[in-house]
């Protein structure tokens, strides 16, 4: 009896690479540009999203983000009040709520205490955050003020001014 040696053809093969590289050439746009998981560090933003915890971020929700950038290549959207969003300061991706956009009123209060009044949030500073921002009477065109829901342990727009919406890269869709 004759054993037949069975090979694998060599079109095979070269098939299976292609469908292997287009799965990894998609994989590598998708998180480029459409989706990314990240993990949170910190307690900045508890009790909404506590630190350890895993988040979806929609990269698309704004617009076309620059491949290994900072910026947004084309934008079609503007975070919106309430919207948690991602972009980096200090070359860290940075998680935060938009707490008020461009046009929106800022009232300072320096009492007993430093304080600013947004869209009927009242959320305290200290005396250098007061300083940084108290000769903005609105947030200024192009411009969000991103704020850590756990005002003490959050290192936010009170500390380094206002961020520009075309550093917004993306927004949290799930956690």
């Amino acid at each position: 009896m004759m054993e037949v040696e069975k090979k694998q053809s060599p079109l095979k093969f070269k098939g299976s690479l292609f469908f292997v590289l287009t799965g990894i050439l998609v994989g590598i746009v998708i998180k480029l540009f459409c989706f990314d998981l990240l993990r949170v560090s910190g307690s900045s933003m508890e009790p909404a999203i506590h630190s350890g915890t895993q988040i979806g971020i929609s990269k698309l929700s704004y617009g076309l983000v620059e491949p290994f950038g900072d910026e947004l290549l084309l934008q079609w959207s503007e975070p919106q009040r309430g919207d948690v969003v991602l972009y980096f300061y200090n070359n860290r991706a940075v998680i935060k709520r938009c707490v008020a956009v461009a046009g929106d009123r800022l009232d300072f209060s320096h009492g007993l205490g430093y304080s600013l009044t947004v869209n009927e949030k009242n959320i305290p500073l200290t005396e250098a955050q007061y300083q940084r921002l108290k000769h903005n009477e609105r947030v200024p065109q192009g411009m969000i003020l991103a704020l850590g829901d756990n005002y003490r342990e959050s290192v936010d727009s009170r500390d380094y001014g206002f961020v520009s919406i075309k550093n917004v890269l993306g927004k949290v869709i799930g956690k």
